[in-house]
């Protein structure tokens, strides 16, 4: 393995960190509707769980309200289910073969809540990358015992990690910036 091959796995890994933890807060209710909310959600479809969007259409009706329309009827009380089931804490009203779920608005003591769980899952990130880090250092290092790479070698690799894991941290913290002005917009 070369410095070279390290720094690119390192970077990939953090870059993967960072998309995760997009991903996880796509899930979050700010006070806006967003398909992504329910896109996590497994529907029982004839005895296995299946992902919602493959069994229904989601779409947002507007900014307060989502509506969910499953391809068959059968569909409709087991969507309604895993809805109900969920963490989400919403209640579905059914209309036919048309299920709408109405967002209520976030209360200033749950805005804070959600607030602090963005905190806590961007340090959570920010300790993954850290470990990214510190694999990659130790493979510089492990290089340099080996006398694969010499000693300028090794101190520029571990310098080029290092600011790779600055803004890969700095990508962390403009993402908890964001996700919280969305979450403190009334």
């Amino acid at each position: 393995m070369t410095l070279n091959d390290i720094k690119k796995d390192a970077q990939t890994r953090m870059a993967k960190c960072v998309d995760a933890f997009r991903q996880e807060l796509t899930k979050l209710r700010t006070g806006r509707a967003s398909t992504a909310l329910v896109d996590h959600l497994k529907v029982n479809y004839y005895g296995s769980d299946m992902p919602l969007s493959q069994v229904a259409t989601v779409a947002v009706a507007d900014a307060r309200s989502l509506t969910i329309t499953p391809w068959e009827k059968p569909m409709v009380s087991a969507v309604e289910k895993a809805i109900l089931a969920s963490d989400l804490g919403l209640t579905p009203n059914t209309a036919g073969q048309v299920i709408r779920i109405n967002l209520p608005p976030l209360t200033e003591e749950r805005r804070k809540e959600l607030s602090k769980h963005v905190h806590h899952e961007g340090e959570n990130s920010k300790v993954a990358i850290r470990n990214i880090r510190r694999d990659a250092i130790q493979h510089v290092k492990e290089m340099l015992k080996e006398k694969t790479a010499t000693e300028d070698e090794a101190r520029r690799g571990e310098d080029e990690i290092q600011k790779i894991t600055d803004k890969s941290v700095k990508d962390i913290d403009d993402v908890v910036k964001t996700k919280e002005q969305e979450l403190l917009a009334v």
